[in-house]
């Protein structure tokens, strides 16, 4: 992928402002996003848009922890995060509502992370004759009223924010492999990091901390180059709150973009971690390879059966990647270092595979046949014919029919399953597009 880190947009407020509206008015502009957020945050507070040829992530921090404590707390938690991982913020306030202490809190934490921000009167079809003077007070420029329920004033925020962004666009580099190291903090990533550097001694480049949060070297293995990237930790005092662990998911969001396959590093003493989950599934939606790396595996207490007994359970927590491979790694004693160069190698060639169009139809009678998918009265789904998506870097596949939308998950899921028994793409994921015939 591209090595130019996707921008990343927060929008910061107190409680009650139209956050989450904000986020999805712009995120359903359909005109102007090129993916909905992934379906696996299912929180709704993360999704990547475009604008003006620009794409950018954008997040609602509407989904952080509420704390108990003071209102300041709360907040202080909230800007300090969106401003260690954003690149643009957006503070929300509402007309109809003074400028309050609370938002002068919000505007002045704002301004004192040095980032670009701009400030959003919402709720402006609730005022007639709206004074946006009294908004200056505040101390950001520009002053921009937005209305959710009449949908005015996004094309002037949206051209705002991308005015404030570098053009970034996803695109492909054949060069090279990109290999992103991603997970939970202090699970070892650094660790293997260093270690998979030092395991070639034939360097092909360095480049340390190209960007924010992510530190880069390439090497060459079995004459390929590939571009290890470490996703920097985040500090935590105590234990990860929702707030930091949103934050952890989306500086994993633009190493995934960049990459072409993931290792995620579970650690061996913690395995059963939700967050994992979460980070696995957004490889998945992004069409990503991927490997499910155990790390830290010298430092627990175990014997010769310990790995068969964890590996069902590890497979059981990642029901939903059943391709993904598992390996157990120590980076201390260099344990199956080399076996994740290559998995790397075997899933970037197969990630690679053309299939002849007559084979997939081939595939695509036979499945069809052997269990036909079920609709509603007068709206049988019926599939066609299938290609492959050659200029794709993903591998994907379209399949055109007729009544395609009425087609359900189970079905879906069942055609992924008959395509990887004659294909199996292992480590990576696939896409299946769906579209009408005419």
């Amino acid at each position: 992928m591209s090595s130019e880190k996707v921008p990343i947009v927060a929008i910061v407020g107190r409680a009650n402002v139209g956050k989450s509206s904000i986020f999805n008015a712009i995120i359903g502009r359909r005109e102007a996003i090129v993916a909905d957020e992934p379906g696996t945050t299912r929180d709704s507070i993360t999704g990547r848009a475009s604008w003006n040829s620009k794409d950018f992530w954008l997040v609602d921090t509407a989904g952080l922890k509420k704390a108990a404590d003071s209102f300041e707390l709360t907040i202080q938690e909230q800007i300090s995060q969106a401003a260690d991982a954003a690149d643009v913020i957006i503070v929300a306030t509402e007309a109809d509502v003074p400028p309050l202490d609370e938002d002068r809190k919000v505007a002045k934490l704002a301004l004192k992370s040095k980032k670009p921000v701009i400030l959003v009167v919402n709720k402006i079809d609730k005022t007639k004759n709206a004074d946006l003077g009294q908004w200056l007070t505040l101390g950001i420029k520009p002053v921009l009223p937005t209305s959710v329920t009449q949908k005015t004033g996004f094309d002037d925020l949206l051209d705002t924010i991308t005015e404030l962004l570098p053009k970034v666009r996803i695109k492909q580099d054949k060069d090279r492999l990109r290999v992103a190291i991603l997970g939970r903090p202090n699970v070892g990533k650094s660790a293997l990091f260093n270690t998979l550097s030092k395991k070639q001694q034939a360097i092909v480049a360095d480049r340390a901390g190209t960007t924010r949060d992510v530190n880069r070297n390439t090497i060459r293995y079995q004459q390929t180059g590939i571009e290890l990237m470490d996703t920097a930790g985040i500090r935590r005092g105590g234990k990860i709150e929702r707030g930091v662990e949103h934050f952890s998911v989306l500086r994993s969001l633009a190493a995934i973009e960049e990459a072409d396959i993931c290792l995620l590093l579970l650690d061996s003493s913690e395995l059963n971690v939700a967050l994992d989950q979460k980070i696995a599934g957004l490889v998945k939606e992004a069409g990503r390879g991927l490997i499910l790396v155990v790390s830290k595996w010298d430092s627990i207490d175990k014997d010769a059966y310990t790995r068969d007994l964890l590996a069902p359970q590890i497979a059981n927590n990642f029901a939903f990647v059943p391709w993904a491979p598992l390996i157990f790694t120590s980076s201390v004693t260099e344990q199956n270092v080399t076996k994740i160069f290559d998995l790397v190698l075997d899933i970037a060639s197969s990630r690679a595979q053309t299939i002849k169009t007559t084979e997939l139809n081939r595939w695509l009678r036979r499945t069809v046949d052997t269990h036909p998918p079920a609709g509603l009265k007068n709206r049988q789904p019926k599939l066609n014919y299938i290609v492959q998506e050659t200029d794709n870097p993903i591998p994907s596949f379209k399949v055109f029919g007729s009544h395609t939308k009425f087609l359900h998950w189970s079905y879906k899921r069942y055609m992924e399953r008959s395509f990887r028994e004659r294909w199996p793409y292992s480590g990576s994921a696939i896409k299946f597009w769906f579209i009408e015939k005419h």
